[in-house]
């Protein structure tokens, strides 16, 4: 089984963060088609302080790294995204409550809250070209493979490659929320940056999780190679 504790949960939002900082260019072209402009920056100095914070985390809960995290984000993230990452991870981190480690049912279930959390602080709907679109196709996608009994590297990488899939999906969308709104129909034809960056971070969750399973199995007697997750190399 892989490790999902405090330390593994750690881990995985230092791998985030990197992964952040490798597109955060990305982010800034994306964003500069349909909005201010600064989200990839707003995100990778969010994601650079989160670093400072998670290190020091070993022997915390999955939820006290997940309140650490959101805490960071709300804190140091401009405009919107601060506030609505910030408030999935504290959604998701109420969902799995003070368990010390994750099973692939605490992870869908911690998705679907994040999803709830975003909604409500967003009031955005499927189709309204947000981070929702990218969301919860993950949502449905990890709560289908957790029924069946995936594992949490399996739950993660189905809810990536929704999350890939709903973000592409963006592209002929008008966007009805957030500063792309006032672009109308000018907002179709362009990736919506909030939908890349959560099927970013997806990708980055889910690689995690591939390489940790992949050493679990390795110290278990078995050799695993770790999965590349959908998106995360995009």
């Amino acid at each position: 089984m892989m490790n999902c504790d405090g330390a593994g949960t750690a881990a995985a939002w230092l791998r985030v963060a990197g992964v952040v900082r490798e597109h955060c260019d990305e982010l800034v072209r994306l964003d500069r088609a349909i909005g201010d402009g600064d989200h990839g920056e707003n995100l990778r100095r969010g994601f650079d302080a989160v670093v400072d914070r998670v290190t020091s985390a070993e022997g915390d809960t999955p939820r006290a790294v997940l309140r650490q995290v959101a805490a960071t984000l709300i804190s140091t993230v401009g405009g919107a995204a601060g506030p609505l990452y910030g408030t999935a991870l504290l959604r998701a981190g109420n969902a799995i409550g003070d368990r010390p480690d994750l099973d692939a049912t605490a992870v869908a279930a911690a998705l679907e809250a994040a999803l709830e959390g975003v909604v409500a602080r967003g009031r955005a709907e499927p189709g309204d070209k947000t981070m929702v679109d990218a969301l919860r196709p993950a949502v449905l996608a990890a709560a289908a493979a957790a029924e069946r009994g995936a594992t949490i590297a399996e739950v993660l990488a189905e809810a990536s490659a929704a999350a890939d899939a709903g973000a592409q999906a963006t592209v002929p969308l008008v966007a009805r929320k957030g500063r792309a709104s006032y672009l109308g129909e000018r907002s179709a034809g362009h990736l919506d940056p909030g939908a890349r960056s959560t099927a970013l971070i997806l990708a980055s969750l889910a690689g995690s999780a591939a390489s940790q399973s992949a050493r679990s199995a390795e110290d278990g007697g078995a050799s695993a190679e770790p999965a590349a997750a959908p998106g995360e190399d995009a």
